[in-house]
């Protein structure tokens, strides 16, 4: 470690056992402290116990609008303003005991725009429940009631809005963490970690290519990092079918291709389960599925079997340029932009071109992939994409990064984040595995969620390989089943998938192994 401090190892991070340093103020005392384009606008112990959330934010255990079990901490909140048009609000939670010595910054999802008070695993919650001295930030806006994903209005007309939620925000945000850290406890922290999935692994990719010197090991989950040729390929793939109805694909008839893709390749990897082990080498050809006559409730028109193939394929510009990889198969039953319950694009993908065009009432059925992913590429795609390869100012400082992503993604497809691992290994050469891994989760959704072991503690493996040099040569992936039982497996590093040995429940990871594929 960085930093000497004595303690207890416990799972797999740090609890500090000695007190704070005499230079340590209190948690009141923050409140005063003066840092540039920084407004503390809150600092109050929260007792250990209950929290109550702040109001229209609940917990996903259900809808109680507090936790429980929480240790005390100290919760500061600051309005950061670095330029004249930001208004970037953050919260820092600063364990008032058992401080673990180390920083944790957590990311964001959609367009962001509220605080990560609660979901599981990437929270300040979580964090603080760790030990770690944890922050989180809106990036300079806040999202309207009732909007899952964020709406991009506050962006239009608002270029240093933009900028705040493509980068800014997160690092003057952990700027100004580290700060109050140092002076809360009397000593900056000894490492600092960065955990985000979506949005937040578009975040934790940015710094790690704008600001390697942020943080000292990245989880970057299912990166929204390619974002304007994500939103492009959305776009490309539902417009078609919005504007011919008959394109869409009743609920019912995504199961069925679901079904038949399972049949067709679910027991190749020795186990048949539900969940495809290495979904790009299943082969399976959607036109088996085709009508003989009319429109009936086991098969595919014509015109739903070019929107399944829409979605499987790259989005390409008309002279063949690929925009973004499609979707693989066994993730068809959660399909949404060809689903005939789909009324308009995802406002998420809507938003950009809104932006782009200045816009908010820009005509999405207009869509042309060659002219408006050229407007969206120019007007958003230095600020919010985060693409670039070259991370060697991040490993040069010793950083991790483990990035991850689930097979059966329905909102970003899983191959852009193969793709970018592999433009890294490229540009820097191979092997890499010393200081980056990817992990691909067979049959996990969106960040989680999905038909397979879906829960790893993916920063759990990024301390023991950035505090112990205990490289992650597999890391364990959870399913709580109906049934109450619970079904394990390993996940490997990529290339390498898990294999059945043969014999021994398969729910047990200890019947896999890793092995290429």
């Amino acid at each position: 470690m960085q930093q000497v401090i004595r303690g207890l190892v416990v799972a797999s991070w740090v609890i500090v056992v000695t007190s704070a340093d005499a230079s340590a103020a209190t948690c009141e005392s923050l409140s005063a402290l003066k840092l540039r384009d920084v407004a503390i606008t809150q600092a109050q112990v929260v007792p250990a116990g209950l929290f109550v959330l702040p109001q229209g934010v609940f917990s996903t255990a259900g809808d109680a609008p507090f936790l429980r079990d929480l240790p005390a901490f100290c919760r500061v909140a600051a309005t950061l303003k670095p330029s004249r048009d930001s208004h970037i609000e953050i919260e820092v939670w600063l364990p008032i005991d058992n401080w673990n010595g180390k920083f944790l910054a957590v990311g964001n999802g959609g367009w962001a725009g509220r605080i990560s008070y609660a979901p599981a695993g990437r929270s300040l919650i979580d964090g603080v429940r760790r030990g770690y001295a944890t922050a989180s930030t809106d990036t300079g806006h806040k999202t309207p009631p009732g909007q899952a994903g964020g709406e991009a209005h506050f962006a239009i007309g608002h270029p240093e809005k933009l900028i705040d939620l493509g980068y800014r925000a997160v690092h003057e945000m952990t700027v100004t963490s580290k700060a109050l850290i140092t002076q809360f406890y009397g000593r900056a922290p000894g490492l600092s970690y960065w955990n985000g999935c979506s949005t937040g692994g578009r975040q934790g990719l940015m710094e790690a290519q704008r600001y390697p010197d942020d943080f000292d090991g990245i989880v970057a989950g299912a990166p929204a990092n390619y974002w304007t040729h994500l939103h492009s390929w959305d776009l490309s793939v539902a417009v078609p079918a919005l504007n011919s109805p008959a394109s869409l694909i009743p609920r019912a008839k995504l199961t069925l291709l679901n079904n038949a893709v399972l049949a067709a390749c679910d027991a190749s990897d020795g186990v048949k389960d539900g969940v495809l082990n290495n979904p790009p080498v299943c082969a399976f050809n959607p036109a088996t599925l085709r009508c003989r006559v009319g429109d009936t409730s086991d098969c595919l028109t014509a015109p739903q079997l070019e929107s399944v193939a829409r979605v499987y394929s790259s989005a390409r510009t008309t002279s063949g340029q690929e925009i973004f990889p499609g979707k693989d198969p066994g993730s068809e039953a959660n399909w949404t932009s060809v689903s005939s319950d789909a009324r308009r694009p995802v406002d998420v993908a809507l938003g950009s071109f809104q932006v782009a065009y200045a816009d908010p009432d820009w005509d999405w059925k207009t869509f042309n992939v060659d002219r408006d992913m050229k407007v969206v590429d120019e007007r958003l795609g230095p600020v919010l994409n985060a693409i670039d390869p070259d991370l060697s100012a991040f490993k040069a400082r010793a950083g991790k990064l483990i990035l991850f992503h689930g097979w059966n993604d329905t909102l970003i497809s899983p191959r852009n984040t193969v793709n970018y691992y592999a433009s890294v290994v490229t540009k820097m050469g191979s092997p890499q595995d010393s200081w980056l891994r990817l992990f691909m989760a067979p049959g996990m959704n969106h960040c989680n969620g999905g038909v397979g072991p879906d829960r790893a503690d993916w920063l759990a493996a990024l301390e023991q390989w950035r505090e112990f040099n205990k490289a992650p040569g597999q890391i364990l992936a959870t399913r709580a089943n109906e049934d109450r039982t619970t079904t394990a497996r390993p996940l490997c590093p990529y290339p390498q998938v898990a294999a059945y040995k043969g014999s021994g429940s398969t729910d047990d990871a200890a019947n896999f192994v890793c092995r290429d594929k």
